[in-house]
């Protein structure tokens, strides 16, 4: 049975980039061709739309640009692997050139890009000839194209199941095996010729050089992604910077550069890792699907993916795709999409292809997380800890639903690491809700205009000269009395949401207060009335009286937000909070020594030394001292009680729990002597499945053998203790690895029971749009 690949597409990205100008720019073109873009969104899967009248000169003049602009990406991307535009800006170019031959068919050339696999392979390695083509995929950008592609692929054949994998942003490799033995791999190239890349693909752990199992066919083609994972990037990059070398753009990048090395040692320095996701050419194999495929994959040992599933509905796929767009940073590799295909090889071929893509298959792609955009300066900034941290000034781009127009840069060793100079196209990288990062410079578009970053050698804001403590990485300011930027800082990081949360005392309102000497550090805070705020600008009743309502709930928060708040060297969230739970007053953690506090979990030595140096300071001391006097407390409820019911149990939660924000449910938690920790590992104790659960934790949870508690359970964990709490939990009896696909043509999934299948269900239902 032969099969079209699937999860590599032509567009997939280096780079990822939009910037707002350039939206503007193309949205009148785009509102020209408005009455073909929803034929544009998916090629090849419908009929041509009639012209209403012939082309233009225009028109015919912007296809041409077209068609040379979108060649010439395409070979600097796959060929020179050195993109100069982002995935998101190649889409642009690919739909609005479809727009136009969609428009008017007389337009559309055999040569034109919408009607081939992008792509040439290099003359650096010997070509070769696929067995089987390599189709690149079609794709779609919301839930109406989906909708409107799947109704296509149902419309021509009745669909009793879908593929749905994740598309990981790798390189797209072919791999031959003849009798079992790896005899060839090739780069995707234009999709009929690659290049010779055996020596290479050789030195990755994961795919084997020979076949194991029974029944190893005669010949098997299949296609896969080489993907550099995400957290060995940086440390690449940071080797490449120290040694001369230029740094890659992104993972992919990465991926590329590290299996086009002439050196096989190179390619084998390096981490990568493949999944196979296609079937080629075959002889002596037998599948009656897709699923069934990677079923066969994996008892060949050939790597497969353990996150797809196969689903019955449009409304589930739309939930799987959803699902994943939440946690697509929970796995190991990139993703920029959900590659969703009809599973029944019958069903794929009766679908067919076009020239350029197949019609049984498609990819959801996400919003980009990456863009590129102009560095136009780099500045620093000095923190309530004294750090001065430099900071990218950037031509304001949108990225990830929002515009950003700064990024950090974290230090300025950093900024040699990333090779980044003031004037450069740079890549930047918004993560969910991760701080932007710069993550490197774009260098073939340097103009030699290009300038490098320097280290002021006196703090900007008061002047004295900066240091840099033995052993660290960041350079300070150490004029923590009297520095203005610090203690602003130190104010607003006391009264943000992290802290003590005070409502009212922002950043305005901290400035404000410094300057007019109503304050002089962060114990002030709590000793602020109606008269601090005389003769301010800005502060009318209504706003004095919020923040003076905020103050007083500041006064009764949880111990941990106050060690928060005190701005305490390397104490975050996470070990405030082990602090508080463990020595529940703020008395008993400053009278501990250094070892105690060091045998805490989740703390160690050096926080340990940074809590006892903080309070051996005379100057910290009258500071708590005064936020007492002010009505603070520095203690936990219940800290002279004995043992509490959930102390040392370790909590994972993972979803929206009706009637919880997360914060409020890790208190309940922790006040109980509890723990929460963001991972999952043979130490947690329970999961906590709420609403639109992260499937990456969900999935550990079971392999592990971890009891799930729902929300019931939760409460019962919560009022009752753990002993209860597991008589309630959903049983966790998962093999030991994952288990391998269904090859019954049923409609289930590795490692998914039927609890879980419903759960989908429901939410897919709730969330399917009406009709």
């Amino acid at each position: 049975m032969n099969a079209p690949p699937g999860s590599g597409d032509a567009a997939a990205s280096a780079l990822e980039a939009a910037s707002q100008a350039e939206a503007s720019e193309v949205e009148a073109s785009e509102a020209e061709a408005a009455s073909a873009v929803e034929a544009a969104s998916a090629v090849g899967a419908g009929g041509a739309v009639q012209p209403a009248v012939a082309a233009s000169v225009a028109d015919r003049a912007r296809a041409a640009e077209l068609a040379r602009e979108l060649d010439e990406h395409a070979y600097r991307y796959y060929v020179l692997d050195s993109p100069t535009v982002s995935d998101a800006e190649y889409d642009r170019l690919m739909r609005e050139l479809t727009a136009l031959e969609e428009h008017h068919p007389e337009l559309r050339t055999p040569d034109s890009p919408t009607q081939k696999v992008a792509g040439s392979y290099s003359t650096l390695f010997t070509p070769v000839e696929h067995l089987e083509r390599l189709l690149s995929l079609d794709n779609v950008f919301d839930d109406d194209e989906f909708h409107l592609w799947a109704a296509r692929a149902a419309r021509e054949t009745e669909v009793d199941g879908w593929l749905c994998e994740l598309k990981i942003d790798g390189l797209a490799v072919d791999l031959v095996y003849e009798e079992g033995r790896l005899v060839r791999a090739a780069t995707r190239g234009d999709g009929r010729t690659g290049e010779d890349i055996t020596p290479n693909i050789r030195t990755l752990a994961s795919v084997p050089t020979r076949l194991r199992g029974a029944s190893v066919p005669e010949l098997l083609e299949v296609r896969g992604e080489v993907f550099f994972p995400t957290e060995k990037f940086a440390e690449l990059n940071a080797s490449l910077v120290a040694g001369g070398g230029k740094p890659f753009a992104n993972p992919r990048n990465a991926a590329a550069g590290s299996l086009r090395q002439k050196d096989p040692r190179v390619t084998a320095t390096r981490p990568l890792d493949m999944i196979v996701h296609g079937l080629g050419a075959q002889r002596g194999f037998d599948a009656a699907s897709q699923s069934a495929a990677y079923a066969r994959f994996a008892e060949f040992g050939l790597p497969v993916s353990t996150h797809f599933e196969v689903l019955a509905s449009v409304g589930d796929v739309l939930a799987f795709i959803h699902r994943w767009g939440r946690a697509r940073h929970d796995v190991e590799h990139e993703i920029d999409g959900v590659v969703v295909k009809v599973d029944a090889f019958a069903l794929q071929r009766r679908l067919g292809s076009t020239s350029k893509a197949p019609r049984w298959a498609v990819a959801f792609k996400y919003p980009p997380e990456e863009v590129t955009t102009k560095l136009r300066d780099i500045r620093v900034n000095v923190g309530r800890t004294g750090r001065v941290t430099p900071f990218g000034e950037l031509e304001p781009v949108l990225v990830a639903g929002s515009t950003v127009g700064l990024a950090t840069l974290h230090n300025v060793d950093e900024v040699g690491r990333k090779g980044v100079l003031i004037g450069d196209t740079v890549v930047l990288r918004k993560a969910g809700d991760v701080i932007p990062e710069i993550v490197g410079p774009v260098v073939d578009l340097r103009d030699g205009t290009e300038r490098a970053f320097v280290m002021p050698t006196h703090c900007p804001e008061c002047g004295t000269e900066l240091v840099r403590p033995e052993g660290e990485v960041d350079i300070r300011c150490p004029n923590t009395d009297a520095c203005p930027a610090q203690l602003r800082e130190l104010i607003f990081h006391l009264a943000s949401r992290n802290a003590l949360d005070i409502d009212g005392l922002g950043y305005e309102t901290a400035i404000a207060l410094l300057e007019a000497d109503r304050v002089g550090d962060i114990g002030d805070i709590f000793h602020l009335t109606p008269e601090s705020f005389e003769g301010l600008r800005g502060f009318g009743q209504k706003k004095i009286d919020q923040i003076l309502r905020g103050v007083e709930a500041a006064r009764h928060r949880p111990l941990w937000r106050l060690l928060v708040g005190l701005s305490i060297r390397h104490v975050g969230p996470t070990a405030a909070r082990a602090l508080a739970r463990e020595l529940r007053s703020l008395d008993a953690i400053a009278a501990a020594p250094a070892e105690q506090l060091a045998a805490v979990e989740g703390v160690g030595p050096k926080i340990a030394s940074a809590v006892v140096d903080w309070f051996a300071d005379a100057r910290h001391r009258d500071i708590v001292a005064r936020i007492a006097a002010g009505g603070a407390s520095l203690a936990d409820a219940g800290a002279a009680e004995g043992p509490r019911p959930l102390d040392g149990v370790a909590v994972v939660i993972t979803g929206t729990l009706d009637g919880w924000s997360r914060d409020s449910a890790t208190e309940a938690v922790q006040g109980r002597g509890g723990k929460v920790t963001g991972s999952v590992s043979k130490k947690t104790a329970f999961v906590v499945v709420g609403a639109d659960p992260g499937a990456a934790k969900y999935d550990k949870a079971r392999s592990l053998g971890v009891p799930v508690l729902d929300e019931a359970g939760f409460a019962v964990l919560l009022e009752r203790g753990a002993d209860a709490a597991r008589e309630r939990a959903v049983a966790a009896d998962a093999p030991a690895a994952p288990a391998a696909p269904d090859t019954s043509g049923g409609q289930g999934a590795p490692d998914v029971d039927s609890a879980r299948r419903a759960q989908r269900a429901q939410r897919a239902q709730d969330d399917a749009p009406p009709g």
